[in-house]
C-alpha cells in the first residue's frame, strides 16, 4: 500500500527534520548537549552537584583551560625575553635601577644568557635555542612580557599565580572557574591537578585548594606515574554496582542528617559529593584516562619514546584526554619538590645546567600538545597557558646562577581564538622589571576569566560579609587578548 503525503504534511516533516539538525548543530557547538555526555559514562547528574554546567556571563571563547605550571620559577632573559644589552654590558655592575634585592645574596654582575636566540615563524619572534620544538609554534603564541609579582618567595608568588593573593587561605583559580561555570562532565572532576612525578610543587596542595568556599571546589590530583593515574577506582572484588549503589544510599542519608544539624560545614557537603563523584568516575575515568588505547604515533607525538620526555609527555597526554572528556580546568605541573635546585626550575646553582635540563624534558611534549589539540579541533576552545611563580634576575648569583626576581616574568598564553605571533608589553633593557605595558597577576585572572565568558568583576563569593574575587578589587583585561 502506498502513502501519499499532503503538501501540508510533507512541508512539516522535512521541515522538522531540518530543524532538527539544525538545533543539534546549535546545541553542540555551544556545548549543551550534556546528557549525551552523562550516557558515555553511564551516569546521572544529581540535584545539587556542584560540578552542574552553569551559563557565563557572555559568550565564551575557551570551555577549558591546560595551564602548564613551571614550578621554581623559569628565567625569562634564557627562554621568551631576549636581552642584548646583557652581552653588551656583561660583568659590570647594574646600576640606575635603584636597590636590588635578591632572595639569596651574593649578588653578581650582569650576566648574559647562556643561550642563543633565533627568530621563528613568519612573526619572527625570538625564542631560546632551548626550545626547538615549542618555537615552531610561536605564531600560535601571545607573548606576554611585562607581567610582575608582588614577593621574591617562591610559596608566596605560587600563591599570587594561582589564587591572586601572596596569602594562603584563598581559593585557587581552577576553584574559581569550576565555581563559575561547573563541569561538561559529570563523570569525572572539574578541576584536575597533575603533579610532577617527583613531588608536589614548592606551594604543596595549597596550590590547588577551595580557600573560603565550599571544599567540593577544591582541585583533584592525579599521578602522572607509578599506575592508575586515580588510586583506589575500581570497586572491591565480588561487589556488584547495585550493592556499591545501596551502600551509598544509605551513607548518603546518614550524612545528610549530619549535614542538617551542621548546614555550614562544607566538609562535610564536600565528602558526600565526592562519594558520589567517585561512584560515577567509575564508570567514565577509566576510559578517560587509559592512554594505553593512544596510537603509537600520537604517544611519540608527546614524546613517550624517550626516557628524558616520557614522564611530562605523559602529564600532557592525560590533560588532553581529561579536556576532551569534558574536564574544565586541568594543571599540570613541571618539577616537584626533591632537590628544589635540580628538580625545579629554581636556577639558583647554574643556570644552563638546571634550564638546559627541564626544557628537554618539557619542550616536546608541549608542542606535541599543542600540535595534538589543533589537530583534533580543540585548540580553539582550550585556553593554554605556560608560567612559574616569578622571573629571574639578569645578574648573576655566584657567576652562573640566577636569583628570583618577580619584576618580569615569562608567560605564555595560545589557543581560545587568540591571535598568535605577537608580543605584548615589555621589561627593560636588562629584563629587572616590567616597563612598558606593566601587567599584574589580576590582570592575568581577569584576561583569563573574560576568555571563558567570565566577568571578573560579578563572579563573586560572598565570605566574611563582602564579596570576595579572584582580582580582588583590581584587575584590567590586556586588550590584545581580550579584545
Amino acid at each position: 500500500m502506498k502513502n501519499f503525503w499532503s503538501r501540508r504534511d510533507f512541508l512539516f516533516q522535512s521541515g522538522g527534520g531540518m530543524s532538527g539538525l539544525a538545533l543539534a548543530y546549535l546545541l553542540h557547538k555551544d556545548g549543551l548537549l550534556a546528557a549525551e555526555n552523562n550516557a558515555t559514562c553511564n551516569s546521572t547528574p544529581l540535584s545539587g552537584n556542584p560540578y552542574a554546567p552553569k551559563t557565563p556571563h557572555f559568550k565564551a571563547r575557551a570551555k577549558a583551560v591546560i595551564s602548564l605550571f613551571m614550578t621554581g620559577g623559569p628565567s625569562h632573559v634564557d627562554t621568551f625575553d631576549p636581552k642584548p644589552a646583557l652581552a653588551r654590558y656583561a660583568g659590570q655592575p647594574l646600576t640606575g635601577k635603584g636597590d636590588i634585592n635578591v632572595r639569596q645574596g651574593w649578588p653578581g654582575p650582569l650576566m648574559p644568557s647562556p643561550f642563543q636566540f633565533r627568530k621563528y615563524g613568519q612573526s619572527g619572534i625570538e625564542v631560546s635555542e632551548i626550545f626547538p620544538n615549542l618555537a615552531q609554534h610561536v605564531d600560535e603564541m601571545a607573548i606576554l612580557r611585562s607581567v610582575y609579582a608582588r614577593s621574591n618567595d617562591h610559596v608566596q608568588s605560587t600563591y599570587e599565580l594561582q589564587s591572586g593573593q601572596i596569602r594562603a587561605g584563598y581559593p585557587s583559580m581552577g576553584s574559581w572557574i569550576t565555581y563559575g561555570l561547573g563541569s561538561e562532565s559529570s563523570g569525572l572532576p572539574a578541576f584536575v591537578v597533575i603533579p610532577d612525578a617527583r613531588g608536589g610543587p614548592i606551594g604543596g596542595v595549597s596550590s590547588w585548594n577551595a580557600g573560603f568556599m565550599p571544599a567540593a571546589y577544591q582541585g583533584t590530583a592525579f599521578r602522572s606515574s607509578g599506575g592508575d593515574p586515580i588510586m583506589d577506582l575500581k570497586p572491591p572484588a565480588g561487589m556488584t554496582s547495585e550493592q556499591q549503589r545501596a551502600r551509598l544510599d544509605v551513607l548518603a542519608k546518614l550524612n545528610e542528617r549530619d549535614l542538617q544539624k551542621y548546614p555550614g560545614d562544607s566538609e562535610l557537603a564536600a565528602r558526600i559529593s565526592s562519594y558520589e563523584l567517585a561512584f560515577r568516575m567509575q564508570g567514565c575515568a577509566p576510559q578517560a584516562v587509559d592512554i594505553s588505547t593512544e596510537s603509537e604515533a600520537t604517544r611519540k607525538l608527546y614524546g613517550m619514546d624517550e626516557k628524558i620526555t616520557e614522564p611530562f609527555g605523559r602529564q600532557c597526554l592525560l590533560a588532553r584526554r581529561l579536556v576532551e572528556n569534558g574536564v574544565r580546568f586541568v594543571q599540570v605541573f613541571s618539577g616537584g619538590l626533591g632537590d628544589q635546585n635540580t628538580e625545579t626550575w629554581d636556577a639558583h646553582v647554574d643556570v644552563k645546567t638546571n634550564h638546559t635540563l627541564h626544557a628537554a624534558e618539557t619542550d616536546r611534549p608541549i608542542a606535541g600538545l599543542l600540535t595534538d589539540l589543533k589537530a583534533r579541533g580543540l585548540l580553539d576552545s582550550t585556553l593554554i597557558v605556560w608560567h612559574g611563580e616569578f622571573g629571574r634576575m639578569p645578574i648573576s648569583q655566584r657567576g652562573i646562577g640566577r636569583d628570583h626576581n618577580p619584576g618580569a616574568m615569562p608567560i605564555w598564553m595560545a589557543g581560545a581564538g587568540i591571535k598568535g605571533g605577537q608580543v605584548i608589553g615589555a621589561s627593560d633593557e636588562f629584563g629587572l622589571k616590567a616597563e612598558q605595558q606593566v601587567m599584574s597577576v589580576h590582570d592575568l585572572h581577569a584576561t583569563m576569566l573574560h576568555l571563558l565568558g567570565l566577568d571578573h568583576t560579578k563572579l563573586t563569593y560572598r565570605f566574611n560579609g563582602r564579596d570576595m574575587r579572584l582580582t580582588d578589587v583590581y584587575g584590567d583585561l590586556i586588550p590584545q587578548i581580550a579584545g
